[in-house]
């Protein structure tokens, strides 16, 4: 393979037998090279095809100037993440988790602290993945000496999450879409309002239902034990929210023969109520 382009000391571009372009990375594989030099195989460490040419040219751009150690980092992450999720990954997750790997560890460097408030959804629905991003930041505090807070934990989740999502077919996409619009909906008319779409809770609650339905439509099951004293205390403290998620739990019943567990309804009921409260 000849290099075709230079991206730093560490990254080159070039193509592979079938003339494909691909990002070719390794220690030191173009120091004092030049273009149209021979590249080093016992140099090269990973080999990126991205078949995608816009994610290949946003991938060249973020690697300009990227540290190759976390790139290294970002790409353990994701191997392991295949094994541990037996699931393919789009391939945009090598871009937005090396990205945010970087800037999180910025963020800490410079004193700077960012709240997930998604956290609490993402530990109870996505398990799996929040396991890994606990994995993640330990590994970033041993190699790096950084030490990241549960929230990023939290957020890399939500990468290999959407990276899940991003690799459904456009079906799917749609009925997800569609799914969301009617459980709108049934919301909107049973309180008989509208809401701020702009508010941080409307985008909390739609951020959850849509990982609500994604779960669903792949039958995948939430393995929460519900705490049934807390499921009776919500239920009346927040009556008409939990009433709503009963006409929710009837219609996915009624169209996809999904029955709704108890700790769905509770947490949809918790969502819902804070909505419709911040909204009055």
């Amino acid at each position: 393979m000849q290099i075709e382009k230079i991206l730093n000391n560490n990254v080159v571009i070039t193509k592979d037998d079938q003339d494909n372009e691909v990002i070719v990375m390794g220690c030191g594989l173009a120091f004092k090279k030049k273009i149209g030099d021979r590249i080093e195989k016992s140099l090269i460490d990973k080999v990126y095809r991205l078949s995608n040419d816009e994610l290949s040219q946003k991938f060249q751009e973020l690697l300009q100037d990227l540290p190759l150690e976390y790139l290294s980092l970002a790409d353990e992450i994701i191997e392991y993440s295949k094994s541990v999720l037996d699931k393919d990954l789009s391939e945009a997750i090598y871009i937005s988790l090396t990205d945010h790997i970087r800037t999180a560890i910025e963020r800490v460097e410079n004193g700077i602290k960012i709240r997930n408030v998604l956290l609490w959804d993402i530990k109870r629905f996505f398990p799996k993945e929040y396991k890994i991003g606990i994995k993640a930041i330990e590994k970033i505090d041993k190699e790096y000496h950084v030490d990241l807070p549960e929230d990023e934990a939290g957020f890399i989740a939500l990468h290999l999450v959407n990276a899940q999502t991003e690799n459904d077919e456009m079906n799917d996409m749609y009925d997800l879409t569609k799914t969301m619009q009617d459980i709108m909906n049934i919301v909107k008319y049973f309180f008989k309002t509208t809401f701020d779409e702009e508010s941080v809770y409307f985008y909390r609650f739609t951020t959850h239902l849509r990982f609500f339905i994604a779960r669903m439509m792949a039958h995948s099951t939430h393995e929460g034990e519900t705490d049934e004293e807390l499921l009776e205390i919500v239920k009346m403290k927040y009556h008409n929210a939990y009433q709503c998620v009963l006409r929710i739990a009837d219609f996915l019943e009624e169209n996809y023969a999904y029955q709704m567990s108890s700790d769905e309804s509770l947490y949809l009921t918790i969502h819902i109520a804070r909505l419709v409260q911040k909204n009055s």
